[in-house]
């Protein structure tokens, strides 16, 4: 039995919009730099899934009879401020790559509540399985950064943005948690 959309799934569902939107944004501008070659190819559909995603969003919040929230910050500009701007493509990589297993593991979380309208449902398994097809060409682009950057230096940076995702996505339940509880509470059968 699917239980009533709340304004706490309305913003969270706002949420995900809007940090695909910053995603999209963000790869975008990175092809302003890199134009040629299998790294532009990748990024360029990145981008495209990216710009998608926020669509699916866009067009779930609407078929529930709602408009998207206006959001302030998203969980990438977290990032930013918890570990700097990345210096290079090897830790732009990473930290990309450590937000999209957040990413994944999230929408995982929010398909399994029980009572989940079919809508949201089916927007979050769409983007799922471009959010595998993401980790994967970035897990090979990362191994193609060590030979310049070394295997072990790759490793180090991936292990230091999987340590400050724990601490931001701590921190993110905090800020957010009478909105996240409220969303499981009410799903319960």
């Amino acid at each position: 039995m699917n239980k009533p959309i709340t304004d706490n799934d309305r913003w969270i569902l706002s949420y995900y919009r809007y940090s695909e939107i910053s995603g999209a944004l963000f790869f975008g501008t990175l092809l302003r730099v890199y134009r040629t070659g299998l790294l532009a190819r990748n990024l360029t559909k990145h981008t495209a899934d990216e710009s998608q995603h926020a669509w699916y969003w866009t067009e779930c919040i609407n078929s529930l009879g709602l408009e998207p929230l206006k959001v302030d910050k998203t969980y990438q500009e977290q990032y930013l401020e918890a570990v700097g701007l990345p210096v290079n493509l090897m830790e732009i990589l990473a930290i990309t790559q450590t937000f999209e297993k957040r990413v994944i593991n999230q929408y995982t979380r929010h398909h399994t509540m029980p009572g989940l309208d079919p809508r949201i449902s089916a927007t979050l398994r769409k983007i799922m399985e471009d959010e595998k097809w993401h980790i994967q060409w970035i897990q090979k682009a990362l191994q193609d950064q060590e030979p310049e950057y070394g295997k072990e230096t790759v490793e180090a940076t991936l292990k230091r943005y999987a340590e400050a995702d724990k601490e931001i996505f701590a921190r993110t339940l905090q800020e957010h948690e009478q909105r996240i509880e409220d969303m499981f509470q009410k799903r319960k059968i």
